[in-house]
């Protein structure tokens, strides 16, 4: 393989073209990235850099060593496969020819109707420019109670200023952990001076602030939108590849192709089940763009966090270089809002039971899905062994003593049992 594309400039991006030199790539390497920034780190966008404390999330790289040509602020704008493999990558600096192709082209913040103001946090510049709007006394409108908003709201309030958080749900985070654990976390808002309004619909951003569903109005000086992203794929279409939500790929993060009949479309339905299938092995795909196959979950997953960014990119290049390689972690994020740290590992749609660990109104306490006797997921709020302890029984598909895993004077892994 002479010559691979890394198609993203964030951290999945930098994690791809390291992995490709770790691994023991010789060849070309470049790396094409929309922003013209180098690769930098995300999470802290939300936290530190809206705090005041950092403006610079640089990742670490020695991009002379890893010898990789940096095309900076240009950006994909298409894919031509070739039937034998490698094919060409279409961008805003002309058409690049590859052997290999990583497709770590991340996602995009979803923006509300209206033609008012609205601000999202997904770039560096995003966070310094809302950064410099968070001044005391100012009327901050965030719509979305989910991660980035109770995060944005956590900021905002420490500086001042006079927070709204507006829901469509009937509680903060019911759609990243349900309703009943994220209605847990509403007294928050409250505590930290922050009016929260729940089963609000927005019809509009206007100048000033929101229109609401009911023909309300909520006045505003700095609207944050924060309701989710989408994959970036739409410079995908026409390339043969099958995009449904992310770039579908299976188990080992090979991508799967379009089929249009017959025993190439039952083909391609295996691939995308993460069995045997029509995938392209010079092509893969990692990050938040990637609608990956678990066989730890038997579904597809799109995980748009950071562990998955990190750690991903490793297992799509090793296929990459032909050795067999399957993706398959336990999803693992966190969130620090009105001081607390809360941290998820698992994936609890297949959970038939909730158990409490812990008085949710102090300061340190979890939850726990089971389906049976298995553990499921965990949500850990200032509880650090604990989510550590219960991911590694995740991983291990191990089973657990409900009593003994609900007593908070337990440590998780002696709940496991044997």
């Amino acid at each position: 393989m002479k010559s691979v594309i890394v198609v993203g400039g964030g951290l999945a991006g930098v994690r791809a073209a390291e992995a490709l030199r770790n691994r023991g790539h010789e060849g070309e390497v470049t790396l094409v990235s929309a922003e013209r920034h180098r690769p930098y780190d995300r999470p802290p966008l939300s936290k530190a850099v809206l705090a005041g404390d950092r403006d610079d999330t640089t990742v670490e790289a020695d991009w002379d060593a890893l010898r990789v040509r940096l095309l900076l602020g240009e950006r994909a704008t298409g894919l031509r496969p070739a039937p034998g493999g490698g094919g060409t990558l279409a961008t805003t600096a002309g058409d690049l020819g590859f052997d290999g192709l990583v497709i770590a082209t991340g996602a995009t913040p979803i923006t509300l109707p209206g033609d008012g103001p609205q601000h999202v946090l997904r770039t560096i510049g995003d966070a310094l420019a809302l950064r410099e709007r968070l001044t005391r006394g100012a009327r901050v409108v965030i719509v979305g109670a989910g991660w980035i908003g109770a995060e944005v709201a956590t900021a905002a309030a420490a500086k001042g200023c006079a927070v709204t958080v507006v829901e469509a749900a009937d509680t903060p985070l019911a759609n990243a952990v349900g309703p009943e654990v994220g209605a847990l976390t509403a007294p928050w808002y409250a505590a930290a001076g922050v009016t929260l309004r729940t089963g609000v619909k927005v019809a509009a951003v206007e100048p000033g602030g929101l229109l609401l569903a009911g023909g309300d109005r909520i006045e505003a000086d700095e609207v944050v939108t924060g309701v989710g992203v989408r994959p970036c794929v739409d410079w995908l279409e026409g390339s043969g590849l099958l995009v449904e939500r992310g770039v579908v790929t299976d188990a080992s993060l090979r991508v799967t192709t379009e089929a249009a009949h017959g025993e190439d479309a039952s083909r391609a339905g295996d691939a995308a089940r993460g069995g045997r299938g029509t995938v392209r092995p010079d092509i893969v795909a990692a990050g938040d763009c990637a609608a990956w196959w678990s066989r730890r979950y038997g579904r597809r997953l799109l995980v748009e966090h950071w562990d998955t960014a990190l750690n991903a990119p490793d297992a799509a290049v090793a296929t990459l270089l032909g050795r067999e390689t399957v993706y398959d972690a336990v999803p693992y994020f966190w969130s620090e809002q009105f001081g607390r740290m809360v941290q998820y590992a698992g994936h609890h749609p297949a959970a038939d039971r909730l158990l409490r660990r812990g008085d949710p109104t102090g300061d340190k306490w979890a939850v726990c899905w089971l389906a049976g006797d298995r553990l499921e997921a965990i949500l850990t709020v200032g509880r650090p062994r604990d989510l550590v302890q219960g991911r590694r029984a995740i991983a291990a598909g191990a089973r657990v003593d409900p009593e003994a895993l609900a007593d908070p004077g337990v440590a998780v892994r002696d709940a496991v049992r044997s």
